[in-house]
């Protein structure tokens, strides 16, 4: 069972990236620009990485994220979603205390 859902899981990733690849190709303001620096007399090789992050999700989250019953202290992001955030350099509203605190017994 777990082999079937490794298989779909990749397949999915799959269809990701090929999604990604698609909008890039179809995406008129790409276009624009490379075809700009193609009048400047240079040709355009542009490749791209994706880093694709997955975290399972207990069933009981994924229970309450569907029914939408996040608890009034969780804000609006999850615990992964904060983790994405702070990743990115990214304050999130009612975290500042929390980062304020790191950052001074970091700075100690």
């Amino acid at each position: 069972m777990a082999s079937r859902r490794d298989a779909r899981l990749r397949e999915l990733i799959q269809q990701l990236g090929e999604a990604i690849h698609e909008s890039v190709i179809e995406s008129e303001q790409i276009a624009g620009v490379v075809q700009d620096i193609r009048n400047y007399g240079f040709d355009v090789l542009l490749m791209l990485e994706a880093t694709i992050g997955l975290n399972e999700v207990s069933e009981e989250e994924a229970a309450a994220e569907q029914s939408g019953d996040a608890s009034p202290d969780s804000g609006p992001f999850t615990h992964s979603d904060v983790n994405f955030l702070r990743s990115l350099r990214i304050a999130v509203e009612g975290d500042d205390e929390q980062s304020n605190s790191n950052d001074e017994s970091a700075s100690s």
